[in-house]
């Protein structure tokens, strides 16, 4: 009974200190946005990005580099590994963009529809049998996000409608770092995704290049600064608790970025896009839940007499 209770301590350690560190990383996301939406109305798109990848690349390579040498390098998988560099560099562009028109709470609120959109796929893709339930979560989610956007109302701009872009740019990009961390170290994507970032941005900053004030520089180096340690946290907070039990949590990520918009910008959102935001939040939070607890009972089913050992493993990896 000792040991058992021991193992029991363990795992609920292990489980909250990775919910302190997603919580920690979340705030970081929600200051990049916030930091971000005070970039981009003075400073270029691509000088922006590369100086993020350039303090990523390099926060990234200096950190890892010492443990592991040329090792941090060695992959199986470039072209995989260029493309999701691709794919997050696409996001950091759209983000970059949205926030120029859209407040930080609202766009936040859209971008946070990718695990939704993960079910759908899950659903067509991979022929994942998914309850009603959880389809009304998706419904939800992108019913709460029209709310935010409101296509017909006066203020509507164009640019508005790309956070939906991102969200499928972002669920390509969670896909792929779901199979690559099978076969693929989380340094060596971590440090890849900061290369290929900043090559790319490399090649068309001579086009882009201008003088900007020292607030604006101050703000894109702390937009990398602020983009490396949250994907750090992150890392750190998977080592230490289940998905299952950590995925909820990223939706704070929507209140952490609300709050910077009411401090820095002193935008308040409005009845619409509050009722929007709360129910991209309760859809996801409840569609994340809906969907662990069926993956355990199919687990349960298939194996009957592991059903104790599955329940402890849901939250001791």
């Amino acid at each position: 009974m000792r040991g058992s209770a021991l193992n029991l301590d363990s795992r609920s350690y292990r489980g909250s200190g990775g919910i302190v560190f997603i919580v920690m990383a979340l705030m970081c996301f929600g200051a990049l946005d916030t930091t971000t939406k005070f970039a981009s109305a003075t400073a270029p798109l691509v000088m922006a990005l590369w100086m993020r990848y350039l303090v990523q690349a390099g926060l990234t390579t200096a950190m890892l580099w010492p443990s592991r040498g040329t090792r941090l390098f060695r992959t199986a998988r470039p072209v995989l590994q260029f493309v999701r560099g691709l794919l997050l560099l696409t996001c950091s562009g759209i983000a970059f963009l949205s926030l120029r028109v859209m407040p930080v709470g609202e766009f936040t609120a859209i971008a946070m529809l990718t695990p939704l959109l993960l079910t759908v796929i899950a659903a067509v893709m991979l022929r994942e049998q998914v309850s009603w339930l959880r389809w009304l979560c998706v419904v939800g989610g992108f019913g709460g996000a029209m709310f935010v956007i409101r296509p017909g109302k006066d203020l509507f701009h164009w640019a508005m409608l790309l956070p939906l872009v991102l969200v499928a740019a972002n669920t390509a990009f969670q896909a792929l770092t779901s199979r690559m961390a099978r076969t693929e170290d989380p340094g060596t994507m971590h440090a890849y995704t900061g290369i290929v970032g900043l090559l790319l941005t490399s090649s068309a900053l001579p086009l882009a290049w201008q003088a900007l004030p020292r607030t604006i520089w101050a703000a894109i180096v702390l937009m990398g600064v602020l983009s490396t340690l949250g994907h750090f946290l992150l890392i750190m907070a998977y080592t230490r608790a289940p998905v299952a039990i950590l995925t909820p949590y990223l939706y704070l990520q929507i209140a952490f970025a609300a709050l910077g918009g009411w401090l820095v910008f002193a935008h308040v959102p409005d009845a619409w896009s509050l009722a929007g935001i709360a129910l991209v939040a309760v859809s996801g939070v409840f569609g994340t839940w809906l969907t662990g607890r069926e993956r355990l009972a199919r687990k349960q089913l298939e194996s009957p007499e592991s059903s104790i050992a599955a329940i402890a493993g849901a939250d001791a990896n």
